[in-house]
């Protein structure tokens, strides 16, 4: 288990915030501005990425990713 400070712009941290608690994932806004998540696993670091990308990503970084994604092979 892993805690992490995100830096979010504060028009964007409730919306993370509260997509957060809709994925179960651990996380808090304290009264310092800050979005606290826990990590704890991996999948759970791509949900929390994956989140934070989507409201807060570019165009061109957003078709990037979904690029890798498609070509990702095991």
């Amino acid at each position: 288990m892993t805690n992490h400070i995100l830096q979010i712009p504060l028009s964007d941290r409730w919306r993370i915030y509260h997509r957060l608690q809709e994925l179960k994932i651990n996380s808090s806004c304290p009264p310092d501005g800050s979005l606290r998540v826990q990590v704890n696993n991996l999948l759970e670091a791509i949900l929390i990425r994956s989140t934070v990308m989507q409201l807060l990503g570019s165009r061109q970084e957003l078709l990037e990713w979904l690029e890798r994604c498609w070509h990702y092979r095991d």
